[in-house]
């Protein structure tokens, strides 16, 4: 395999990072760093700022307070970072026809739609659904096309909210293969997930987020093994954070 191009947008900086949608401050102050490695994953209660991160290292929703810089660039356009949201709208075609529509939406030439659209879906394990309703697939199915459209862009950064919630186990797998075969690949993955299995199973480091706070930041290894913060030991313990 040949070795990926380095990234343009990164390390993505948050630099005293607020956000706030009236009286609710959904993200709180958040200074970090988001560099090439292994996936960094999201874990907190429901509410704690995950998406929001997401979004905002997206490039979606602007900050009410601080910055964020892409490569070093206070501004860059999206072209070579994809998310794929909790919740995807598959489009009323197939799923070669979903994945041929997130092509051209990322500028691929016409001629090589169609061999990419089935190397994206042999990379999802969904060769053999090419000419099926994208909307009659099951769950994990779906999950597994969706991120074969946020594949499209050919990202230097993959954002993944929630990829696995509510699948059972054997399409849990599948989505947790193909997110270590696309991080072994050099892509980087910042993910948010409800599941701490997944977490430890996937993480290369940890981010721990309460009420938009970032509270704690670890390897994946020490945080699991010995965390830091109160609030940490608690969250691993099974109580809810209040």
């Amino acid at each position: 395999m040949s070795a990926r191009v380095p990234s343009v947008d990164l390390p993505i900086e948050f630099a005293s990072v607020s956000i706030r949608v009236g009286a609710a401050r959904l993200l709180d102050d958040i200074s970090l760093t988001i560099a090439a490695g292994p996936p960094t994953v999201l874990i907190g209660p429901n509410g704690s700022g995950k998406t929001t991160l997401l979004r905002a290292a997206m490039g979606l929703v602007a900050p009410t307070g601080g910055r964020i810089r892409w490569g070093g660039r206070d501004a860059a356009p999206p072209t070579r970072r994809a998310i794929m949201l909790q919740r995807p709208v598959m489009l009323r075609r197939s799923c070669q026809g979903n994945v041929r529509y997130a092509l051209a939406a990322a500028g691929v030439a016409s001629a090589e739609r169609q061999r990419r659209s089935g190397e994206l879906l042999r990379r999802v394990g969904l060769e053999d659904r090419a000419r099926r309703a994208a909307r009659r697939l099951s769950g994990g199915e779906q999950q597994r096309l969706a991120l074969a459209r946020a594949l499209a862009r050919n990202p230097d950064v993959l954002f993944l909210d929630e990829p696995t919630a509510s699948l059972d186990p054997a399409a849990t797998k599948a989505i947790e293969d193909i997110v270590r075969s696309v991080s072994a690949s050099g892509v980087k993955v910042v993910m948010a997930t409800h599941d701490l299995g997944e977490a430890r199973r996937l993480a290369g480091e940890i981010l721990l987020l309460h009420r938009g706070r970032l509270l704690e930041r670890a390897p994946v290894e020490g945080f699991f093994g010995s965390p830091a913060s109160e609030e940490a030991r608690r969250f691993l313990a099974g109580e809810l954070l209040v």
